[in-house]
């Protein structure tokens, strides 16, 4: 029997033999480095449309013709800043990116190594530009603009009937993310166009939600609209089950919230999303070449609901919104 004594030891060594193992870049197999700012359920899925492409050309770990690190930066900027000036040391070939946070931390931290972002907006709303308004030039992959919110943010007063004589709808937004507060100012503007009140309170970090949320429900908002940024995406189950409590239904942007409750959205898919940035990656794997290429919008959007979450709100769905559960 093995004296226990010596198992530690053991346990070092072999953990030490794995993180040089993988350090160590594979002559002629390129090496990628993928890059997700925080833990969560509907972000994930642009990770696994991003590395489908990619096998699909030809390129995954299981066949030896990738190197891949993978790091979660689970919420902490300054973790978030380490892993992209690790993956520089590393000289990976390609940094692919998901969502903003991530882009953005990448675009300050090298200006040599292709990005390849995912799940975030252009480069103009997250502020990225020069003063020329040129955009970095490593950047690719694909973004999305705001237009799309408003076919999302224009069913609601189609299928919810107000309490008083104006529709109320609440909002949060992160007013330290740029996107959140385009977003933000856009449907402000809409929700005048339309005659609908919007209720809309400003939040810094997750740890604002739970509470900020209940104010807002505390209001008598009518509907919910979830705002596509980073903080409202980790923090969407606390905001479905205060809003479920309180009976008010929630709308959206994003395909995904939609599957973790929210009524509808007209938004991209990530899946999808992850799946077209990785498709391009792997025209720059396989050319060995950026000529050509540029950051892309995003191509495919979805009308989507969940009927559940109708049901439970006695809300009827135009047909041309697609049951994703």
């Amino acid at each position: 029997m093995q004296n226990w004594r010596t198992i530690p030891n053991l346990l070092v060594l072999s953990i030490l033999t794995m993180l040089i193992s993988c350090a160590e870049p594979q002559e002629g197999v390129p090496s990628l480095g993928f890059v997700d700012a925080f833990e969560d359920n509907t972000i994930e899925q642009a990770k696994l449309g991003f590395l489908a492409a990619l096998k699909e050309a030809g390129y995954s770990e299981e066949a030896g013709t990738l190197q891949l690190t993978y790091r979660n930066a689970q919420g902490d900027i300054p973790t978030l800043t380490q892993i992209i000036k690790y993956l520089i040391s590393q000289e990976v070939d390609l940094i692919a990116t998901s969502p903003s946070l991530s882009t953005i931390a990448a675009i300050q931290n090298t200006k040599t190594i292709p990005i390849f972002m995912m799940v975030a907006p252009t480069p103009a709303l997250m502020n990225v530009t020069d003063k020329e308004g040129n955009d970095p030039p490593n950047l690719y992959g694909i973004a999305e603009n705001l237009g799309y919110i408003d076919t999302s943010f224009s069913i609601i007063p189609k299928l919810v009937k107000p309490k008083g004589a104006t529709l109320r709808i609440g909002l949060l937004y992160n007013q330290s993310e740029p996107q959140s507060v385009d977003a933000f100012e856009r449907l402000q503007s809409l929700a005048t166009e339309l005659g609908i009140e919007l209720v809309a309170r400003p939040v810094n970090t997750t740890a604002d939600v739970p509470l900020v949320t209940g104010a807002l429900l505390n209001a008598g908002v009518d509907a919910f609209f979830a705002n596509p940024d980073n903080t409202i995406f980790s923090s969407f189950e606390n905001i479905l089950k205060a809003c479920n409590e309180a009976e008010v239904p929630i709308f959206t942007s994003e395909a995904g919230l939609v599957e973790r409750g929210a009524v509808a959205a007209y938004g991209a898919d990530i899946y999808q999303w992850g799946h077209q940035a990785g498709q391009q990656a792997a025209q720059f794997l396989n050319s060995k070449s950026l000529d050509g290429l540029r950051w892309e919008m995003v191509k495919t959007r979805r009308k989507v609901y969940n009927t559940a979450s109708a049901d439970r709100f006695g809300i009827e769905v135009p047909a041309e919104y697609e049951s994703i559960k």
